[in-house]
């Protein structure tokens, strides 16, 4: 059995917060994995800089049974990863997990990498002048360390409504693949052929709104306001 380490991301219960980016960006600051991840404006009118989780939003539906979907972007350690196949260094590579990484000591810069891949999962480092990307925090998972409970990337461990989870989606048994199961997952553009490891749990159907039967005019706030009151003066 293949190993394949990666990430399911519900888009149901995914507010658009932006605390997996922010805790990504804490962690892997200081890792020796990527090395510093440069901010440019940190301040400035538009702020730029290296981020390897990046949270995209959309408007799903019409009104009244339209639907925010927030729709977080990394690595998808891909099967067929094809900016390992481009690499001319062989900086990019990926191990027996199934984890996509980059080797910073033979990357050059050349991004060609950054090309071949559809999810815009890479970015450049002006600084450094290397190519990074999402380690799945392999410095955590790796590290005996620490307590089971804490060896996930540090997105998963931040998220506050747990819409990220982590595992081995190679193996049919495990929590990831059952959830990917029961909830029909599905892998982002799977035409291009590159078999996306991560997946993505879809948004359930957005609750019906039920439209009044009367013609009448809805009550303003002032009279709803006055309704209020009333009732509560008759108690």
């Amino acid at each position: 059995m293949t190993k394949k380490l990666g990430l399911v991301i519900d888009l149901d219960t995914c507010v658009g917060c932006h605390a997996c980016a922010v805790a990504c960006k804490e962690w892997n600051g200081g890792s020796f994995v990527s090395g510093p991840l440069t901010d440019y404006e940190p301040y400035g009118k538009e702020p730029s800089g290296v981020w390897f989780n990046r949270v995209r939003h959309y408007e799903a539906g019409e009104y009244p049974q339209s639907k925010t979907l927030n729709v977080p972007m990394s690595c998808m350690h891909c099967e067929d990863a094809d900016c390992v196949t481009v690499c001319p260094t062989g900086a990019s590579y990926k191990r027996e997990d199934g984890i996509v990484l980059v080797d910073q000591d033979k990357c050059m810069g050349c991004n060609l990498c950054s090309w071949a891949c559809p999810y815009g999962a890479r970015e450049l480092d002006e600084s450094s002048g290397t190519m990074k990307k999402c380690t799945l925090c392999v410095d955590r998972i790796d590290n005996e360390l620490l307590p089971p409970e804490d060896r996930q990337p540090a997105c998963v461990l931040a998220c506050p409504t747990h819409a990220r989870h982590f595992g081995d989606l190679g193996d049919p048994e495990s929590s990831v693949s059952k959830l990917v199961t029961e909830r029909e997952g599905f892998g982002m553009l799977p035409e291009l052929g590159y078999k996306p490891v991560n997946r993505y749990l879809p948004p359930r159907s957005a609750p019906q709104v039920l439209q009044a039967a009367s013609s009448a005019p809805s009550p303003t706030l002032s009279e709803r306001v006055a309704g209020w009151v009333n009732k509560l003066v008759e108690r």
